[in-house]
């Protein structure tokens, strides 16, 4: 298990106040966390960092 007290999270730029949101902490060598923002607390969504990137790669670009 991976541990994240260390971990900076942040949310994006583009929540609103609705409390629907996740965080993600990319400051951890090798992993990224995720985790819902109402429950920093809880469990959190453990993923390589390779995946995450083509994870963020696939996503469409808005503005």
């Amino acid at each position: 298990m991976t541990e994240f007290t260390g971990g900076i999270w942040r949310k994006s730029s583009r929540s609103s106040d609705q409390g629907n949101c996740v965080e993600v902490a990319d400051n951890l060598p090798a992993v990224i966390g995720v985790r819902d923002s109402k429950d920093v607390g809880g469990p959190v969504l453990v993923f390589p960092s390779k995946a995450w990137r083509s994870f963020l790669t696939g996503i469409p670009q808005t503005r």
